[in-house]
């Protein structure tokens, strides 16, 4: 039977809820302050991630600490006004980091990356977007052996595990597939599965278009409020208000604002990152993959707009000022490894991704709010997921069984 339903944020995760709603045959406005894909979707690595099968977990061993805590790095900074203010988030994400439990949480995360390709890829074909993916993998390469090796192991676990695919790379064999990165790495692992995408906010956009193709609605305006009435929820924008049955609340790192109002408290955090486009410095160097320097922390990506390079994460206050220190570290990083050339963008771009303090998003019914539903908490993988996301949401708000036990990602976890 058809509904109304408004989803709240046209990010990947709400425009892929709103595209599996439309095509259940409901009435389905989607709604955010700008255009889909113009916020956290925009500025990320754009890569469709099957191999990350174990959520980035919070640094335990007493080494890798005392690196960070000089506050030099590329791969993570903090600013103490952000940790003090989410100290029991990041408490519960370092407990939640102990062997143990995260033995507990990576099957649960893996249920839903393993799903990933499956899911974008009838988006991909509807939305006419096949131009901006490839389906070749990506480069994580490494300067030590001993940190090199290491990662085998991990990677056979996962191939054994969740069907990871791989190739490892020797110099040679890196420097065959990457002939302009500078000399001295000692090798990659080729992650054969994963698709990267040439413009990640263009393809968030595609997906917008289609859904509204198909029917659905698009609104931008800034959502003032939010409050049971009417058919069921009310929702007052800057421009009109709309009422619906259903309400998805799909608003990344600001969903815990809209529910605080609602009596709804989730523990969610930012991790913030950066990025810049570049030129190459050698008209004749290019890259063939996009490429991730694992031991320091940044990746490059051969982007529409250039060479894009992004940041590890920055833990610091949603609405904080950006300090792009740890963006120059990554670009005087970077250019040991490849010859970057001059910066095409006029600022670096900056965004937030929004996170949970066991490494999982929260998907399904809000607590005691009939006829809510959330959609957030991805952490570094909203891009990724947002399609597996909108299937699952969409079967569980159709009284469906998912095909994903969807227990570790209810709201009443916390």
């Amino acid at each position: 039977m058809s509904r109304e339903i408004v989803v709240l944020g046209a990010g990947m995760v709400g425009v892929s809820v709103a595209w599996h709603l439309v095509r259940q045959g409901h009435s389905v406005t989607l709604v955010d302050r700008r255009e889909p894909g113009r916020e956290t979707s925009f500025g990320n690595a754009g890569i469709i991630q099957r191999e990350s099968v174990r959520p980035y977990a919070f640094p335990r061993d007493l080494g890798t600490l005392m690196r960070v805590l000089p506050n030099r790095e590329v791969d993570i900074r903090y600013r103490t006004a952000g940790m003090l203010s989410a100290a029991s988030p990041l408490l519960q994400y370092w407990l939640n980091s102990g062997k143990t439990r995260y033995a507990k949480i990576v099957p649960e995360y893996a249920s839903l990356i393993m799903r990933c390709l499956e899911t974008h890829a009838p988006m991909i074909e509807a939305a006419g977007a096949d131009h901006l993916v490839r389906r070749d993998g990506w480069l994580e390469l490494y300067h030590t052996q001993k940190a090199f090796d290491e990662r085998i192991v991990e990677a056979r676990e996962n191939r054994d595990l969740y069907g990871v695919e791989f190739e490892v790379l020797d110099a040679a064999g890196l420097y065959a597939k990457e002939p302009h990165l500078k000399k001295g790495l000692v090798g990659a692992i080729h992650w054969t599965q994963p698709w990267t995408v040439a413009d990640p906010g263009a393809l968030v956009q595609a997906y917008a278009e289609n859904f509204q193709q198909q029917g659905g609605r698009f609104l931008k305006a800034e959502v003032q409020g939010v409050e049971k009435g009417g058919k069921g929820w009310k929702v007052t924008t800057d421009r009109e208000s709309l009422e619906a049955e259903q309400l998805v609340v799909a608003l990344g790192p600001w969903s815990d604002k809209l529910l605080k109002r609602q009596g709804i408290s989730v523990p969610l955090f930012a991790k913030r990152g950066y990025h810049m486009h570049y030129a190459s410095a050698d008209d004749n160097a290019h890259l063939n993959h996009w490429i991730m320097d694992a031991e320091t922390g940044f990746l490059l990506e051969p982007m529409r707009a250039g060479i894009r390079l992004t940041t590890g994460a920055e833990l610091a206050d949603l609405d904080a000022p950006p300090k792009f220190k740890q963006l120059k570290a990554a670009e005087r990083a970077a250019r040991k490894i490849y010859p970057l050339g001059e910066r095409r963008d006029p600022e670096p771009w900056k965004g937030a991704r929004p996170c949970l303090p066991d490494m999982k998003p929260i998907i399904g019914p809000a607590p005691k709010q009939d006829g809510m539903w959330l959609a957030f908490g991805h952490g570094h993988q909203g891009f990724t997921l947002g399609p597996v996301t909108g299937l699952l949401l969409s079967q569980m708000m159709a009284g469906e069984t998912p095909e994903v036990d969807m227990a570790p990602f209810s709201a009443t976890r916390f």
